[in-house]
């Protein structure tokens, strides 16, 4: 059975229209959302995002598929598990438990942010359970000069007190990455800030931008197994104003790993870009669903 769980805080119903599900492990619940049937897409965030960041691709693909996106421990309506260190490999290891929960035996995955090495570290142990990549505004290689110089200001003393103190990274930089303003009304704010009311509740904050640095050698373990996935259906979705990962280089680079991906460079989104283009995103998805239909009709033929 479900345990019986209560959402830590309100989010607006129109926004967020979706049903709560709890995936318990060590007496901790994960939340999650788990909407419609067919195909299981499995959508990552990153920080210090959740289950919210997708709801307008969630509504986009209603009828199209089964769509679960989990909150991190310490993310969103997820409890804090104790001595817990949010680091993105303590992630892994949840969102793992969560597919093997859900029989997740094949499903597209859908990556941005940290959901880029979460998801696809999981995906290389696991290649044949994967049906296609989405990939969005990610990486999984060890720090370049502008992400190291992130991590050292964000992920060192000065970012620690603004994010701990100040709730820095969900009040400032969210909005930062939000190149739509027509995006950025009051309920979604909101719902970005309300999940970390405490010092000690945003404390995941701050271990993922340190963890870019701390991170490298998983990191490049990750850029190695990438190979694995090179025969899998790739779309990529990219929003160019992103100051992070905005550039043709990072393009280039995933390309180098998945030549036949078709890329949909989006001028007007930034780093979150599922505020942004959303209806991208669920094309990207949709795509995938397609050809996977169409491998499935040819082999059945065959």
């Amino acid at each position: 059975m479900q345990p019986k769980r209560q959402r830590p805080f309100q989010v607006d119903r129109d926004e967020y229209p979706f049903e709560s599900h709890w995936f318990e492990r060590d007496a901790v619940a994960m939340h999650y959302v788990d909407e419609g049937k067919g195909v299981p897409v499995l959508l990552l965030h990153g920080n210090p995002t959740w289950s919210f960041l997708y709801r307008k691709v969630i509504k986009g693909l209603k009828g199209s598929c089964r769509v679960i996106a989990p909150d991190y421990p310490g993310f969103g309506f997820s409890e804090h598990p104790p001595d817990f260190g949010y680091t993105p490999q303590e992630h892994a290891e949840w969102i793992k438990a969560l597919m093997a929960h859900l029989n997740l035996d094949l499903y597209i995955l859908v990556v941005q942010d940290w959901g880029g090495p979460i998801g696809l570290s999981i995906a290389a142990e696991q290649p044949d359970r994967i049906a296609g990549l989405v990939i969005c505004n990610t990486w999984c290689w060890p720090a370049t000069p502008k992400t190291r110089l992130f991590s050292c200001v964000m992920g060192g003393p000065l970012g620690k007190h603004l994010i701990l103190k100040h709730n820095f990274f969900a009040k400032v930089l969210v909005p930062f990455g939000i190149h739509n303003d027509r995006a950025m009304i009051p309920p979604v704010l909101r719902a970005y800030a309300d999940p970390f009311p405490t010092a000690e509740s945003r404390m995941g904050n701050y271990v993922f931008p340190r963890q870019i640095r701390k991170a490298a050698s998983w990191l490049r373990s990750i850029e190695q197994s990438l190979p694995r996935l090179a025969d899998k259906p790739v779309r990529m979705v990219w929003g160019m104003k992103d100051p992070a990962f905005g550039t043709s280089r990072v393009i280039r680079r995933w390309k180098a790993f998945f030549p036949g991906a078709s890329v949909t460079r989006v001028s007007s989104a930034s780093h979150y870009l599922q505020e942004d283009c959303p209806e991208q995103i669920v094309t990207a998805i949709r795509h995938v669903i397609d050809q996977l239909g169409k491998c499935e009709s040819t082999r059945k033929s065959k």
